[in-house]
């Protein structure tokens, strides 16, 4: 057999497909470049569009044997190749972002003692409670209209039948007299 023209990819690669290292040899040298160009276009970094070139250029050499001269050029194929596993390498980087920071977003979620907490809401509502009872039953009754029923102040002077600022009065004096309870009892 004549030896293949080292400018021609088609039949070198139908060379390499019997096994010829240096046929692969010339095949390399001639498409290398070709390869590098598309990978580097679809990539944008340098060191990553290498790594990706001998990728493509160890599964020429690996799959040659399956190349069809009547489906298609040699170049084709193989630049084909090259953009796929280019976008490849594009698609598992984002994977592999999106990946890593949905484990970050989880790992910052701080878990927390859901007994602790429970426990620390119903003593927190027990000292509420007890110093609301230590309200006079007015100051009581305007402070759970407003801030257990999210009333106005205005709201609440109509609900009890009392003027605004006896309401404002007696909420302040309430909420001061809470104050002083809950400091007393922590």
């Amino acid at each position: 057999m004549q030896s293949p023209s080292p400018d021609d990819p088609d039949q070198l690669m139908t060379v390499v497909a019997t096994g010829d290292r240096a046929a692969f040899e010339a095949l390399y040298d001639l498409m290398a470049p070709q390869v590098f160009g598309v990978i580097r276009r679809v990539l944008r970094d340098p060191a990553q569009s290498e790594e990706v070139t001998q990728d493509v250029l160890t599964e020429v050499w690996r799959t040659a044997p399956r190349f069809d001269t009547n489906r298609g050029s040699a170049r084709g194929w193989i630049l084909t190749m090259a953009h796929r596993r280019a976008v490849d390498r594009v698609r598992s980087e984002q994977s592999s972002r999106d990946r890593e920071e949905r484990v970050a977003r989880r790992d910052t979620d701080r878990p927390f003692d859901r007994v602790a907490s429970e426990v620390e809401h119903r003593f927190e509502t027990a000292q509420v409670r007890e110093a609301l009872d230590s309200l006079s039953d007015v100051q009581r009754q305007a402070i759970e209209l407003a801030y257990f029923g999210g009333k106005t102040y205005r709201e609440v002077a109509i609900d009890l039948d009392a003027p605004l600022g006896t309401v404002k009065t007696r909420m302040r004096d309430g909420l001061i007299r809470l104050r002083n309870a809950m400091e007393a009892s922590s």
